[in-house]
């Protein structure tokens, strides 16, 4: 959410996101940012009240990173994302000035960056995950954004695997549109990936992202029918087990307990 925007930190609150985020970057204008880290420490008070945790994204530590940083430690933010991160580095001094355990969230958003995804995962213990930016990551591959994102398939796959390969969380792109139809096909296709979390500007969309990414009834019964007729094989020393026409081995019944899990 813009930095100085209160209208804009109530919605934020009523969204029913799970967390929110306090954009001093392109969200908000230079001469605002002042302004925007002295609501910080309210602003995040009243998120976390209304059950989310609270984050901020500060600008790279080599422009007015610190600055940003040192206004807002006050307010104790859960998470601090930094945009634009290319090296590992960059993840490196952030983790020095920052002086406590709070999660760091890098945002890569070009392809500089997408390049060092695992290298800037693995920077830091305290990177939980890592985040992938939609309009700067298509202005860097000189095209433009559209509604079905095929000018990010490429770097929305790529940036998963590197972040898997991490052992770090990966946080999808945006959906920069307003309409909520094409940010929930946005979502089931991130979803269909293997993300669990994507991030978003609007908070009209949270609801219904959160809808996508949360297990349905049905996917929870057949979740359960793989790991008993799995589990039931197995007891009877067969390798395998059949579902509904459908062999299921290790690695299937491996991701049903795991959608079971959460």
């Amino acid at each position: 959410m813009p930095g100085a925007d209160p209208a804009a930190h109530e919605a934020a609150a009523r969204s029913g996101a799970d967390v929110i985020m306090l954009d001093l970057e392109d969200f908000t204008p230079p001469q605002l940012r002042p302004k925007a880290r002295e609501l910080s420490r309210e602003v995040f008070d009243r998120w976390r009240k209304a059950g989310a945790a609270a984050a901020v994204r500060i600008n790279p530590l080599e422009t007015c990173g610190l600055e940003d940083l040192l206004g807002v430690l006050a307010g104790r933010p859960d998470i601090i994302l930094m945009s634009k991160v290319v090296s590992p580095e960059q993840v490196v001094a952030l983790e020095r000035a920052t002086g406590s355990s709070v999660e760091l969230v890098p945002n890569v958003e070009t392809a500089a960056g997408l390049l060092k995804t695992f290298e800037i995962a693995k920077a830091s213990p305290r990177v939980s995950a890592l985040l992938v930016a939609s309009e700067d990551m298509v202005a860097d591959l000189g095209t433009a954004r559209s509604r079905k994102g095929e000018e990010l398939a490429y770097v929305r796959a790529r940036f998963l695997v590197e972040c898997r390969a991490a052992g770090v969380e990966a946080i999808d792109c945006p959906y920069t549109f307003s309409d909520v139809k094409g940010a929930v096909a946005d979502a089931r296709y991130a979803k269909r990936l293997g993300y669990r979390m994507k991030s978003l500007v609007d908070p009209a969309h949270a609801r219904a992202i959160n809808a996508v990414f949360t297990p349905s009834k049905a996917e929870l019964a057949r979740a359960k029918k793989i790991v008993a007729a799995f589990e039931k094989a197995r007891a009877a020393g067969k390798d395998r087990a059949k579902v509904d026409g459908a062999l299921v081995e290790v690695p299937i019944y491996a991701a049903a307990k795991r959608l079971l899990g959460r």
